[in-house]
């Protein structure tokens, strides 16, 4: 049974594959076109030639980069979810560690320097001074000054980089924070190297300089939504864990055929139940089936639904489960007994409705007493076909307090079959009953149409069996159970 919260929201439309597949395409030739004009001349000499190779290069790591985010995409479009082992999101390189060359594939535009260290003079860019929020009349900053501007944990940094150029003709690429003359902070990457005079030594430096503020910005949210989400679909698998092994140990460990005797006599009811998962939902619902035989030689028979999916659902259907073993053990009838756990629910912390079917048969007598909470009703199968009993009143669990469920009685014949189901056994998009119409008993119009079928089988298991076949769609939306019992 859905949660009564649940709504129907339209999904997000993912992209065409082949839409990102002519995105890659054209990144790749854009990459190739850049790259021949990076490798066209030579870069030696002319500063304005190494101002515009340098801006090519910053071209081809960025659309490296996008190449590389549009095949993560692409691969990541075919990902149905945890289920599957996969992460629940592609992995985005982000740079934990130190700043590489493919950082510098970065948001904004980029901005230029030269120091010359024979004339100890430095000539900025126009967009390197707004990038640094200074402006031409206040002058570039001197190697010497260009350290104060800086976080003092990435001085450090700073200066070893251009030590290395200038002494040891490194080429620079790293990455530094600068406060500005307004407080304002911004993220800059530096890629540059040492010109080299005609006896080989260091003349001057030249260095592109980029504000990656908002690339590095971007990224962090990235990281941290990767990360929660990463966190998410763990609990999400340690919740499905546990309510997986809590229905397990809730629902009877009996497999296959269950007989009840009378009084170490022969058999009077051949059992077989069945529980069919979601295949749309990674987490367990609060549907339930039991069966046991009483202490005055009577027989319960119930099935149910708790609302909702998750620990939160198995564990109010334990709830629900134990205390209706814990009533019928004591005596209790269905009508009463239904009116109790009515009050369990509505009393409990954690507000839930269910839907509930109680019956209490009597092998001596072969009468079925039984109640129900807003539940398809029983169906009987009897002399080639098959009927729903006629249901007395009874309200959802949980929806009213001081409820009273009626209850009803049904004489049995040797032979007959039982059927109890939840309503969840049809997809809502397959429950019509032929003319369009949706069908109101959770799939009973099509059990009813397997009468011959059902009548014919040898077993309760073979009933349980042809019920699984029938409704073990791919496309089930919820969880349900199927409770058969053949009367002895």
């Amino acid at each position: 049974m859905p949660s009564p919260t649940h709504a129907d929201h339209t999904a997000a439309q993912l992209p065409d594959p082949d839409a990102v597949d002519a995105l890659i395409t054209e990144a790749r030739r854009l990459r190739a076109r850049v790259d021949a004009m990076l490798h066209g001349g030579d870069s030696a000499g002319d500063p304005q030639v190494r101002w515009r190779r340098a801006l090519c290069d910053l071209a081809v790591h960025q659309l490296d980069d996008l190449g590389a985010h549009l095949g993560q995409l692409r691969d990541g479009l075919g990902d149905t979810g945890p289920a599957d082992g996969r992460p629940l999101l592609p992995d985005v390189p982000l740079r934990d560690g130190g700043p590489d060359a493919a950082a510098v594939g970065a948001l904004g535009r980029a901005g230029s320097a030269q120091w010359d260290l024979l004339t100890d003079t430095a000539h900025w860019s126009d967009e390197l001074y707004r990038i640094f929020g200074r402006s031409s009349e206040d002058g570039p900053l001197t190697l010497d000054e260009l350290p104060s501007w800086l976080f003092a944990e990435d001085q450090a940094l700073l200066t070893g980089m251009v030590t290395g150029c200038l002494v040891d003709g490194r080429p620079i690429d790293g990455e530094f924070r600068i406060v500005r003359g307004d407080g304002s902070v911004r993220t800059v990457h530096m890629v540059g190297e040492p010109v080299l005079g005609a006896d080989g030594g260091t003349e001057s430096m030249w260095a592109v300089l980029r504000d990656v503020s908002d690339l590095r910005r971007s990224q962090r949210t990235l990281r941290e939504t990767r990360e929660s989400l990463q966190r998410q679909r763990q609990i999400a698998q340690t919740e499905r864990r546990m309510a997986v092994e809590l229905q397990e140990a809730v629902l009877p460990p009996w497999r296959g055929a269950q007989r009840f005797p009378q009084d170490g006599g022969p058999a009077t009811m051949d059992l077989a139940a069945h529980y069919l998962p979601s295949a749309t939902s990674a987490l367990i619902g609060g549907d339930w089936y039991d069966a046991m035989q009483l202490p005055d030689g009577s027989s319960l028979l119930t099935v149910g639904d708790l609302t909702g999916h998750g620990v939160a659902a198995t564990s109010g259907m334990a709830m629900l489960v134990g205390a209706l073993r814990g009533m019928a053990v004591a005596g209790l009838q269905p009508g009463p007994l239904m009116g109790w756990l009515n009050e369990l629910l509505d009393t409990s912390p954690q507000p839930a409705l269910g839907s509930a079917l109680c019956c209490r048969y009597d092998p001596k007598t072969r009468v079925l007493h039984w109640a129900q909470a807003g539940h398809p009703a029983p169906l009987l199968f009897r002399d080639g076909a098959g009927r729903p009993l006629d249901a007395p009143d009874g309200v959802l669990l949980g929806a009213t307090s001081g409820a009273q469920y009626a209850q009803a009685s049904e004489q049995l014949q040797p032979g007959d079959l039982l059927v109890l189901h939840t309503d969840g056994l049809v997809p809502r998009r397959a429950a019509t009953d032929g003319r369009g119409t949706p069908e109101a008993d959770g799939g009973g119009h099509r059990l009813l149409a397997m009468a011959p079928r059902l009548i014919a089988a040898r077993s309760a298991q073979d009933c349980v069996r042809l019920v699984a076949e029938e409704f073990g769609t791919p496309d089930r939306e919820d969880d349900a159970c199927v409770l058969i019992a053949r009367i002895g």
